[in-house]
């Protein structure tokens, strides 16, 4: 079942989270957050950007977050995505099913492009991402020291919707979280 965020599932988001802080690449953050700082996140993410989680069987399985690509008001049109699936729930298909949800709901905001940003060489993250219509934009090389070691990133891009010539505000997430066509595809 996909749904949106709440801030109870701080615990499980921090779970997914804590190998990739601890043990992998997928961020660069270094130390733990802590479920309080998850909860925040996930609330302050929520007040403009969508959240969503993946659950089985009462179990977080995955979730997946839009949010703020840069500062400047001329970006409000694009956002940065990202993807977390718990360790044991891997290959099974969530992300490709997660994923696309999110970017429809970016959509439905009138948000215009879809960023990722991957460390390299990640293999799964690109294959996910080029399975679900992003392209290549570039590589930020030795961009972030992580492990030991400096790590290359590259970045993602899918357009979501022609930009129009004079944009409308981008629909807040809550604005949007109650209405037919997000909650045709939450199923």
């Amino acid at each position: 079942m996909i749904r949106i965020a709440r801030p109870e599932d701080a615990a499980a988001v921090h779970a997914i989270y804590a190998p990739h802080v601890a043990e992998g690449v997928a961020t660069f953050e270094t130390d733990l957050p802590g479920e309080a700082v998850m909860r925040e996140r996930i609330l302050g993410k929520l007040r403009h950007y969508p959240w969503l989680i993946w659950e089985e069987d009462g179990r977080v399985l995955a979730y997946a977050y839009a949010s703020r690509f840069r500062e400047r008001a001329a970006y409000d049109w694009i956002a940065e995505t990202s993807i977390y699936v718990h360790t044991d729930a891997r290959r099974h298909g969530i992300a490709r099913r997660l994923y696309p949800v999110l970017l429809e709901a970016m959509r439905l905001q009138g948000i215009n492009q879809a960023v990722g940003v991957i460390t390299l060489p990640g293999e799964a993250s690109v294959m996910l991402h080029a399975a679900l219509g992003f392209e290549p934009a570039g590589v930020w090389r030795k961009a972030g020291y992580k492990l030991g070691r400096w790590w290359d990133v590259g970045v993602w891009q899918r357009e979501l919707q022609a930009p129009a010539a004079v944009p409308a505000a981008v629909l807040p997430f809550p604005a949007l979280a109650g209405s037919e066509d997000f909650q045709r595809l939450l199923g």
